[in-house]
């Protein structure tokens, strides 16, 4: 918060200084009007600290809100359809699986004459 004081002061204190003498005015009328722009502009730049610290404290305090709320469920996003025919194909190299034969009588496939 110092710095800030400090530099809005310095700058506003340079700024008005050098504009002054570079004009040809008196060096009393200068450095007065350099003290009172150092003096409004140092109270600005505690208010701007002050605005920057409230900030960066609220984004702090809302980012580790957000990091201790446990979701409820974690959700995975769905899985993207498949058309019809790949949604019953087997991966390659595997075998279809056996299916046990019906139980009963033999089928008579061919007949002896």
């Amino acid at each position: 918060m110092k710095f800030i004081v400090l530099l809005f002061g310095a700058v506003a204190f340079s700024l008005v200084m050098l504009s002054g003498f570079s004009v040809g005015r008196q060096p009393d009328l200068v450095l007065r009007d350099a003290a009172l722009a150092c003096l409004g502009a140092a109270f600005i730049g505690r208010w701007f600290g002050q605005v920057l610290q409230s900030a960066f404290a609220q984004t702090l305090a809302a980012r580790q809100a957000e990091s201790l709320v446990v979701p409820d469920k974690i959700s995975t996003p769905p899985a993207p359809a498949l058309p019809p025919a790949l949604a019953t194909a087997r991966p390659r190299g595997t075998t279809p699986p056996m299916v046990p034969a019906p139980a009963g009588p033999a089928p008579v496939t061919a007949r002896a004459r």
